[in-house]
């Protein structure tokens, strides 16, 4: 039951938030009344919403219990002055990022109007190997988990996102040795993204990245980000609160 209810919350996404019971039945691989039983009841909850026209969302139930018990709370709440500051000062699209499993999920994010094109949105996800955050996050993730991911597969999003073993494991160890991911088009042609890993009593927690233009200004904004980073971890490590995992 469980594992309906999770295919079933899968079946949303950023392009996708209202969705039909039908809709729902084949994104969740659920036969329609099964798909149209446990909506009904996620909606009693409060779990799912129904509009007028019987379409259905995320309902605010769900929203209420992540926010109550996240662990990402402290960090986002922490994170937000900094990631301002930054922001007021560069423009374009700040954003924070956790390790979670094989991917780097997106857990805040700010943006400018007229910010260059970036993919990522609060909620997303990305692979490790192809986001400037997501790089940062792996050269510090325990190195089971590197040598999985270096093994591959690397899918491509452009023709710069690093799909090589021998040179996702040389970027890696470049990360440790300058403090931060420079990734000119990994993701978009016309973007760039730099990142910088977020300490809590030595151990990474997060990844803190920018996304800027492609173009010859982005190398120089390492500097204003690796302050906000350090700036960040120190606020983290006063806090005296658990770390978020």
């Amino acid at each position: 039951m469980l594992t309906r209810v999770v295919r079933i919350f899968d079946a949303f996404g950023p392009e996708d938030p209202v969705l039909s019971v039908s809709e729902i039945s084949r994104r969740a691989g659920l036969p329609q009344a099964t798909a149209a039983r446990l909506v009904k009841e996620m909606t009693e909850h409060g779990l799912l919403a129904r509009g007028e026209d019987r379409r259905v969302r995320i309902g605010n139930r769900m929203w209420e219990l992540a926010e109550r018990a996240s662990p990402m709370q402290l960090l986002r709440e922490t994170a937000l002055q900094y990631m301002g500051d930054l922001q007021s000062v560069i423009g374009h699209s700040t954003q924070l990022a956790v390790l979670d499993g094989r991917e780097a999920l997106f857990v805040e994010r700010l943006s400018a109007p007229d910010a260059v094109v970036n993919i990522t949105h609060v909620g997303g996800r990305l692979p490790l190997h192809a986001s400037s955050s997501g790089l940062v996050l792996l050269a510090h993730a325990p190195a089971e988990l590197r040598e999985k991911i270096i093994a591959g597969p690397l899918p491509a999003f452009t023709a710069q996102t690093i799909v090589d073993g021998r040179q996702l494991r040389a970027e890696l160890a470049e990360i440790h040795r300058r403090g931060f991911a420079f990734c000119q088009g990994h993701i978009r042609p016309e973007a760039t993204g730099l990142a910088v890993g977020v300490r809590r009593g030595g151990q990474v927690v997060a990844a803190l990245g920018l996304v800027v233009p492609n173009d010859g200004a982005a190398w120089g904004l390492h500097r204003p980000l690796q302050l906000a980073g350090l700036a960040l971890g120190r606020a983290l490590s006063r806090s005296g609160r658990p770390a978020p995992r």
